[in-house]
């Protein structure tokens, strides 16, 4: 009963990804980017965040977008938002899980992901 009670949530949720990801091209993307590390890692947040999707995806995203020059640290960011946070699905998760958790949770997730991406980024250059 309460799967059927989501599924107009879901599928609107659906739907609005379909859309952005058909009108917001990696090129497109790509322009966001290059302009220092912690911009470049603000806007990877958002932009990831603003576009969720799966892990598999984003690899792939990630790499397109290494290929046209933009930073690891964007990179890295988006991924980790990409598949971390989501804003697009807050309304359905807020409706399943509450306003207080969902906000918690993502407010936990972005200060999660900013300081993971910088930090990943900084271990694999002192590892290479």
């Amino acid at each position: 009963m309460s799967f059927a009670s989501i599924l107009p949530m879901i599928a609107a949720v659906i739907g609005l990804v379909a859309l952005f990801k058909t009108y917001v091209t990696p090129e497109m993307l790509s322009h966001l980017f290059g302009h220092g590390r912690v911009s470049d890692i603000a806007v990877g947040t958002l932009v990831g965040a603003a576009s969720s999707g799966q892990g598999a995806i984003s690899y792939v995203i990630g790499e397109g977008l290494l290929a046209q020059g933009v930073s690891v640290y964007a990179v890295s960011a988006f991924i980790l938002a990409w598949v971390t946070l989501g804003f697009i699905q807050l309304p359905a998760e807020a409706s399943v899980f509450g306003v207080r958790f969902t906000v918690w949770r993502n407010v936990l997730t972005l200060i999660s992901t900013v300081a993971v991406s910088y930090l990943a980024v900084m271990t694999t250059g002192a590892l290479s």
